[in-house]
């Protein structure tokens, strides 16, 4: 009964929820920059009579949203992304998750009397690259975080489970002495460092882990060719199945540059990004979420194993609390992710309803688990079985 109750206060406010997804769309902003994202979630969150916290853990465009029950008990969180890529927008279609997020923590609020509980939205900024949620584990806002719920649009089929890498970025750079191209043994080329770099990682790629990768970028490799460059830069993505082998990589890194710093004199200077955790999503809470969408008339499956995966802070997040991330298809499969396919597919009519489905889905869920001692139970035991001793 009140989860059909949910799926109908969601439809009463359909139209406030597209709204949302379409301006947060045609507004795209980078990491850390989503004034106008965050402000529209905000002030729709205030409307539904939200209490909200804005500016937590230093970061303008972050934020926590609050609606509690007269009884105090578990405290279930959607996690809402608005930020975009550059150049490209929504290629990740970060709307449709923040749509979902805050649809479901609106549609849950109303159903909260007769339970105990709290329902949250946090607003995490700079999921692409930024590592928003990392800093709010960092400054302890999901002290208060029981359950931490969301999904993400993709282009292969709606699933549950799907794990992700550890990952971060090493940006390293290198200062020389420029001279004439005539006479290069006056100068000490920072570009000869850089490249050095590379085919030193190169050289070890075959002692990494099967799931281990590292991609680079030059970034800066000069101004003329008849100049010794003085200065050159790089930029690496580094990941890895888990932290233990991400950090094993960054050390490889450092080794690999300090002897090319040997090697060609160049001084270099290494600058090493947030770590990205791998992902241990709560399979007990997603097949919870995978029995309401069914209902919903979505069907979801499983990843397949051999399927490669990418990274996101939802992973720090799973070591800390019980989480989803679960994946709801918006596209066909040719379309890849980050790309101007995708952003066009985020806005499309099959994005939109998966924006309400998906809101529904998680809205339902939550309840489940506010509903359930035995299910709280459940999930709770999974996750201090699933996640290493070692966090």
């Amino acid at each position: 009964m009140k989860k059909r109750i949910i799926q109908k206060e969601i439809d009463l406010i359909e139209d406030e929820l597209l709204d949302l997804c379409e301006k947060i769309h045609a507004n795209p902003e980078l990491s850390f920059k989503e004034y106008k994202a965050s402000q529209w979630i905000i002030e729709l969150l205030r409307k539904h009579g939200f209490e909200v916290r804005e500016g937590i853990a230093g970061l303008d465009t972050a934020f926590k949203a609050r609606f509690k029950s007269k009884n105090p008990g578990p405290r279930v969180a959607f996690l809402a992304e608005y930020d975009a890529l550059p150049e490209i927008g929504h290629g990740c279609g970060h709307n449709i998750i923040a749509t979902c997020s805050v649809g479901a923590a609106i549609g849950l609020s109303k159903v909260l009397e007769g339970l105990a509980g709290e329902v949250l939205l946090i607003g995490t900024p700079a999921e692409e690259g930024g590592g928003g949620k990392i800093i709010l584990l960092e400054e302890n806002e999901f002290e208060d975080v029981d359950y931490a719920l969301m999904i993400h649009p993709t282009s292969h089929r709606s699933i549950i489970g799907r794990g992700g890498l550890a990952a971060t970025r090493v940006t390293v750079e290198f200062k020389g002495k420029a001279t004439h191209s005539s006479a290069p043994e006056d100068g000490i080329n920072a570009l000869s460092a850089v490249i050095s770099v590379f085919n030193g990682i190169d050289a070890l790629r075959a002692t990494f882990d099967m799931k281990s990768n590292i991609n680079g970028i030059i970034t800066n490799g000069g101004d003329a060719a008849n100049i010794i460059p003085e200065y050159a830069s790089c930029d690496f993505s580094v990941r890895a199945k888990n932290l233990v082998e991400l950090k094993n990589l960054i050390k490889m890194i450092k080794r690999i540059v300090n002897s090319v710093e040997v090697l060609t004199g160049a001084k270099a200077s290494i600058d090493i990004g947030r770590l990205y955790a791998e992902r241990y999503p709560n399979i007990t809470i997603g097949e919870s979420f995978k029995s309401n969408m069914a209902e919903l008339g979505e069907e979801m499956g499983y990843p397949d194993p051999d399927r490669k995966v990418g990274s996101s802070d939802i992973g720090n997040v799973t070591l800390k609390v019980p989480a989803i991330h679960s994946y709801l298809s918006i596209a066909d499969e040719s379309v890849n992710a980050h790309s101007i396919e995708f952003t066009k597919a985020s806005i499309s009519k099959r994005a939109k309803e998966i924006a309400i489905r998906g809101a529904k889905g998680l809205a339902m869920t939550g309840y489940d688990i506010l509903y359930s001692e035995e299910l709280r139970k459940k999930i709770n035991n999974e996750f201090q079985e699933k996640i290493p001793k070692i966090y």
